[in-house]
């Protein structure tokens, strides 16, 4: 599908990471969620999370940072509600692991 201009797409986000799972919910306090066009390193990423999952947290860590890259995004999709749809998997997927839950368990819980 074709890119989908950034204002658009952080609204995408947002609107994610609004209807976040409560259990989730609590973790945004201290992660900073960003968009970004691509990774540098693997182009073809949709997020990554950066940082000390909460589970593992002593206190002294800084926020940690969730990066949603919207060009991979769009290039996966093909059309807008899929794009919607993986904007949303793909933010709740990040936010789980600043959470503490393994990508194992994402799977089991339809996140993965």
């Amino acid at each position: 599908m074709e890119v989908v201009p950034k204002y658009r797409f952080e609204r995408m986000v947002r609107e994610a990471l609004d209807d976040l799972p409560d259990e989730l919910a609590h973790v945004l306090d201290n992660v900073v969620v960003q968009v970004v066009d691509r990774n540098p390193d693997e182009p073809t990423l949709l997020g990554l999370y950066d940082g000390v999952p909460h589970t593992e947290r002593t206190g002294q860590e800084g926020p940690d940072i969730v990066s949603i890259y919207r060009m991979a995004l769009c290039d996966m999709c093909e059309d807008l509600q899929e794009l919607i749809d993986e904007v949303y998997v793909t933010v709740i997927h990040e936010v789980a692991h600043a959470a503490g839950i393994d990508d194992d368990r994402l799977h089991e819980l339809g996140w993965g």
